[in-house]
């Protein structure tokens, strides 16, 4: 065990030779009883040492089964399959996990990744299978993964919230998770050997989401350096939706009609199970109705004053160096496009994006494209399927991966954590140039 010690106390790692890693890490107080649907609260001081050797509960969620295509891909079997990977599910989830070098002492100030999960604002987790810092580590970058409340948990907004909130507003409790758990790295990080003035955001799908919201909003200051967004953004389109709060409060009176509960007392008094049951009815209704998922971020004068298109179109976005970038069977793409060989919207935003961000910010954006067809089936470059090659896990997965697939690994994280040391992916210029509006540059890995 190696042990630091934080603002909380002191927090005992496991180590695993080349590399410590930090598990299970309570960076705000359990979300439960009085607290659910609140914004997040800082975590008590630890009393004697806390040994951080397993990885938390994730958030509840519908499960993904590794027999059967959720959104036309098996992602149960991708991601979910593996026993040693599964973890039980609690509304108690504020947690996080650290690697670190094992070499790594208060002094060595090295830059950070700070990674949010994906999930479509309703389901995935801090510690799944593709998910590790052992390579991040080697390459002397500190990594963090996160939990962080989902769906009717984490983006419930209702009047009733509303009038007991401070400022008047309910809703993007899991957005505000992220930031409580970027203040936890920002003030601790340092006592685990990493750089709290080198953070870099990085997210994929709702993760991506996630930081684009991160990047928009003045609740996270000067605590991001750089960000990564990877395959979920939104400039012109309705990728991702902000709602405002009167609209997010309908559908939140939509959902707790649903539930029966007549008072705020009543909806809290209400089970985990009970809350899953009427989601899943809710969703299934919000689908039917066309109207998708609704428990997403909301512009709620607080959180955000403005949507992440608007935040877009006048260039308010954070100015901090982007790697933005899509696969080629992503989410969003249409027949037309596929018989294109086009990715689609998301190819479009991503470029949008990096022409804006570089003319609002002066500071580089790099856009990438995954087009890599893994082995073992004819899927293609899928929805999240480079996150095998951006952690380094590639190993890990059920397919037959070779040579290549560990050369594209190495490649695409020694870029990424070249990235979050020096602000761009490589020293050599013309190995991955910037994406500008004279230079329309896109990095293909394949």
């Amino acid at each position: 065990m190696k042990t630091v010690n934080t603002k909380y106390g002191n927090i005992a790692g496991v180590d695993c030779g080349n590399y410590v890693v930090y598990r299970g890490i309570p960076y705000a107080k359990a979300p439960i009883g009085s607290l659910r649907w609140k914004a997040p609260e800082d975590p008590d001081k630890f009393e004697g040492t806390f040994i951080a050797d397993k990885f938390a509960a994730k958030c509840p969620q519908l499960e993904q089964d590794p027999d059967g295509p959720q959104m036309g891909f098996n992602y149960g079997k991708e991601f979910y399959s593996k026993e040693e990977f599964k973890r039980p599910m609690s509304e108690d989830c504020l947690y996080l996990n650290i690697w670190t070098p094992a070499n790594c002492t208060k002094a060595s100030a090295l830059p950070v990744a700070f990674y949010i999960h994906g999930g479509a604002f309703m389901s995935g987790y801090s510690s799944e299978e593709e998910f590790d810092g052992e390579s991040y580590a080697d390459k002397g970058v500190i990594l963090v993964t996160i939990g962080y409340r989902l769906g009717v948990f984490g983006f419930l907004a209702h009047e009733w919230l509303s009038q007991e909130n401070q400022n008047g507003i309910s809703g993007n409790y899991g957005i505000l998770d992220q930031i409580k758990a970027l203040e936890w790295v920002y003030e601790n990080i340092s006592a685990f050997g990493g750089n709290p003035d080198n953070i870099t955001v990085f997210g994929q799908s709702a993760g991506s989401m996630s930081t684009q919201v991160l990047v928009s909003s003045d609740l996270t200051k000067n605590m991001i350096s750089k960000a990564i967004l990877q395959s979920g953004i939104s400039c012109e389109s309705d990728f991702l939706i902000t709602p405002n709060l009167k609209e997010e409060m309908g559908y939140g009176k939509n959902f707790v009609e649903l539930t029966g509960a007549s008072s705020i007392s009543e909806l809290r008094a209400l089970s985990t199970e009970e809350l899953m049951k009427c989601q899943d009815k809710f969703m299934m209704d919000c689908f039917q109705k066309g109207l998708g998922f609704v428990f997403v971020p909301t512009v709620d004068g607080y959180l955000l004053s403005k949507s992440v298109k608007e935040v877009y179109d006048k260039g308010l976005m954070k100015k901090i160096p982007y790697i933005t970038g899509f696969v080629g069977n992503d989410i969003g793409q249409t027949e037309d496009d596929a018989k294109a060989n086009k990715p689609g919207v998301i190819e479009d935003e991503c470029k949008k994006w990096a022409i804006k961000a570089e003319d609002a910010t002066g500071e580089p954006v790099f856009v990438y494209s995954f087009e890599y067809n893994l082995p073992g089936d004819d899927s293609g470059p899928f929805h999240s399927s480079e996150l095998w090659y951006t952690f380094g896990t590639y190993k890990r997965s059920w397919r037959p991966m070779g040579e290549h697939d560990a050369k594209l690994s190495e490649d695409m994280v020694s870029y990424w954590t070249n990235f979050m040391k020096y602000g761009k992916p490589s020293k050599d210029e013309n190995e991955w140039e910037a994406y500008t509006k004279e230079n329309k540059n896109v990095k293909v890995f394949c």
